[in-house]
């Protein structure tokens, strides 16, 4: 699957006002993540090292003790193990966010959703 269609990719709902698409390959996953105004994704941390970039909106994230509002634009690196947060401030917000090694529990939610066929195994 080298190239991806995104609006054929069915999103999931993750959380509340928290949709995502997440292709992903051997060892990078990618998540294309809208966020309705006032979504929250809540603190939390993983293994996984994650990198993103807001393409639309304004975000109030937070990484560890630190807490910025940031534009369409910014770009985020959050290391392994590092508490994090995003809630989307003054309207809606699009992430995309590239997480190594692929996160399992993603994967998991995308193969049980999105069939694959016998071309793309």
């Amino acid at each position: 699957m080298p190239f991806i269609d995104i609006d054929s990719v069915k999103p999931l709902e993750v959380l509340p006002g928290c949709k995502m698409r997440t292709p992903y390959g051997e060892n990078l996953m990618l998540s294309y993540l809208e966020m309705d105004e006032g979504a929250i994704v809540p603190m939390h941390h993983h293994p996984h090292e994650q990198g993103g970039m807001l393409l639309k909106g304004k975000l109030e994230l937070t990484m560890g003790d630190e807490v910025r509002v940031v534009e369409a634009g910014a770009m985020f690196i959050i290391p392994p193990n590092t508490p994090h947060q995003a809630i989307a401030v003054d309207g809606p917000a699009v992430v995309l966010d590239v997480f190594s090694p692929v996160r399992e529990d993603y994967a998991e939610l995308y193969n049980k959703y999105i069939p694959v066929s016998d071309e793309e195994s």
